[in-house]
């Protein structure tokens, strides 16, 4: 028989963990919400989007490269693995470039929040190539998601999204539901979250590198004390701190209740583009923004509500 003082405690052992999973997760989604807060004050100081994300994935390759060497985490690749992360690192090098290019177009907290649909491409991709079956609810959460980035679209008194901004937040989300497919497909689940995220951070910023050659240009120099501050807050909030909370929120909670605290990622760019920017969000607006975010929790909880329904 369970002694249930011992039976207590690891179940509060457990409720502690949970907790600890789900503040993880909520760390990981504000921080990566705050992507414009740090990337739009050096676009006002004359930096362009190549230089800004070449100083944000140096800082977070530095600190993830850190982290390893304490953990005496294995640098060590096979062949194999090294063709398909740079592969990985240009998707996710190409999601963030398309992102940040957006916000010369849009508003960053509807950029942030169209970008959220990557669940949604996900499904279609999968669907696409995979042969996996697209069910009821993410049909539904397709349309849903089609109204809702309409809306956002055709906002209220005749005006409309910059076009080529919306394409191009079309592309990152595309770009990373490739950059995920690839992940769990190709065969790196042996890497640690620490080995991926370094490894995708240095063959994305070999890409920017590569970009500014091909152009014939030169990276802009941090030349002052708050080019440095967003250029090390870059680095460090919305890309090492989210990569590495979220992976430690998976593992802990599971990934569909982390992909429900996702949903603070677009609210987090809202607020700071409402609070920080002077952005305005119309009525159409703030139902568009809800019907995203409501196509993309019945993506990711789909499966939940299925198995719960099936147990009845």
């Amino acid at each position: 028989m369970a002694n249930p003082i011992i039976t207590s405690e690891m179940a509060g052992l457990r409720r502690q963990n949970k907790a600890v999973g789900y503040t993880l997760g909520i760390i990981a989604s504000v921080c990566y919400g705050l992507n414009p807060f740090f990337a739009i004050p050096q676009y006002a100081q004359g930096m362009t989007t190549e230089s800004v994300l070449i100083y944000r994935y140096l800082f977070a390759v530095a600190l993830t490269a850190i982290v390893m060497l304490l953990r005496r985490e294995s640098f060590r690749l096979t062949l194999r693995q090294v063709f398909l992360l740079a592969g990985m690192g240009v998707l996710f090098g190409l999601s963030s470039l398309t992102l940040f290019l957006s916000y010369n177009y849009l508003d960053s907290g509807i950029a942030s929040t169209i970008l959220f649909t990557y669940p949604l491409f996900v499904a279609l991709l999968m669907a696409a190539f995979f042969h996996e079956r697209l069910r009821l609810h993410k049909v539904v959460a397709l349309f849903l998601a089609f109204i809702g980035i309409s809306l956002l679209y055709h906002g209220e008194g005749g005006t409309t999204l910059h076009p080529i901004g919306v394409l191009l937040v079309i592309a990152s989300s595309l770009s990373y539901a490739f950059y995920i497919i690839g992940v769990n497909k190709g065969g790196l689940h042996a890497l640690s979250s620490y080995q991926l995220t370094f490894y995708a951070m240095l063959f994305g910023l070999l890409f920017f590198l590569v970009i500014l050659v091909v152009r014939g240009q030169a990276l802009q120099p941090l030349s002052t004390p708050m080019l440095w501050l967003d250029s090390l807050g870059l680095g460090l909030f919305p890309t090492f701190m989210s990569m590495v909370f979220i992976a430690q929120s998976i593992r802990i909670v599971g990934e569909t209740p982390a992909a429900i605290l996702g949903a603070l990622e677009p609210l987090t760019a809202l607020a700071v583009s409402v609070m920080v920017f002077g952005g305005v969000l119309t009525a159409t607006n703030c139902v568009g923004i809800l019907l995203v975010l409501l196509a993309v929790l019945l993506t990711t909880t789909g499966g939940l509500v299925r198995r719960c329904m099936r147990h009845r």
